[in-house]
């Protein structure tokens, strides 16, 4: 069967102060979306995706129920107007969520209620500031894992995100981030720098977060996906409640496998992909990985009608 169109949700780096409100003035379908998701989190995330502050929006049991409200926002207008026609979804760490209610997996509200408790689990997991991220610019996969092995010394360091062809970020001990950025350079890597993150997400500084969501995900009422979605840890479609939840416990700590991802999507025949939610960062990624894909961004009222008015057509 041939798959054409991928729905695909961002993760944390897309946030800004303002994101979401313009679909929220424009449009009833969204303003729901963030009033059911600010009852359920018993504060207002909408406030603080439309107005800031900025370093409230930061702190990572914000950033995952705002950008999940942004995109499931924005993803509940274009399926009031028609415009969800899609064969595959995916997202990229916390994107997931946003793409499993998409799918019928979970209501906006739970999903929201779950990715606070992830944000607040993660943050706990290492002390502000001894862990850290840094994203290598143009080694390959297998070189960033080498430099990995000579930097640790012993601590934890890893491949956290593959998400293009030459774009690796890595997680662990503050230490050994900085080692690994010296080695790097030492071997010619192009680019080496930290990341602002708050916290060095799938890595395994992160199994104690792990081990502490597991059951908040076991006592979610997960129900199966009316279509696959392509899971970050296994770079394969799953589709019932139980491979979901063991897939969204298993990802906390493990690296987020996104150019297999999208590979696998492009073999089994898609040929567009969406990018629904805050930003273009994964409309960046996805066009290292295949020039060749259509790439259309939904963030916003003008690129959401201008969606809308393409699909109609």
């Amino acid at each position: 069967m041939e798959h054409n169109t991928a729905f695909v949700f961002p993760g944390q780096g897309s946030q800004y102060a303002g994101m979401g409100r313009d679909v929220a003035e424009q449009y009833p379908a969204a303003r729901r979306v963030f009033d059911d998701i600010d009852a359920a989190l018993g504060f207002s995330i909408s406030d603080l995706c439309f107005n800031g502050p900025e370093e409230q929006l930061k702190l990572t049991e914000n950033t995952q129920p705002a950008i999940l409200a942004v995109s499931s926002a924005i993803h509940a207008v274009l399926e009031e107007r028609g415009a969800t026609r899609r064969d595959l979804v995916a997202g990229h760490s916390l994107g997931e969520y946003s793409a499993i209610v998409s799918v019928g997996g979970l209501t906006p509200a739970e999903a929201a209620k779950i990715v606070n408790q992830r944000g607040r689990l993660m943050q706990e997991a290492v002390p502000v500031g001894t862990g850290g991220m840094a994203a290598l610019i143009g080694p390959t996969v297998e070189e960033v894992q080498s430099i990995c092995a000579e930097a640790a010394e012993g601590e934890v360091l890893s491949v956290a995100n593959i998400n293009a062809p030459g774009q690796v970020v890595i997680a662990g001990t503050k230490n050994a981030i900085d080692r690994a950025i010296a080695v790097a350079k030492s071997r010619g890597v192009r680019r080496a720098l930290p990341l602002p993150v708050s916290a060095p997400f799938h890595c395994a500084l992160m199994k104690p977060a792990e081990e502490r969501l597991e059951p908040v995900l076991r006592d979610a009422a997960f129900k199966d996906l009316w279509l696959s979605l392509i899971s970050n840890v296994d770079a394969s479609p799953i589709g019932t409640a139980h491979a979901v939840r063991n897939a969204l416990v298993r990802q906390v700590a493990s690296p987020v496998r996104w150019v297999e991802s999208v590979q696998h999507m492009v073999s089994m025949g898609v040929r567009r992909f969406v990018e629904i939610g805050p930003g273009s960062v994964l409309t960046g990624l996805i066009k290292r990985i295949d020039p060749s894909v259509e790439l259309i961004n939904v963030s916003d009222v003008p690129s959401l009608e201008a969606f809308v008015e393409k699909v109609s057509a």
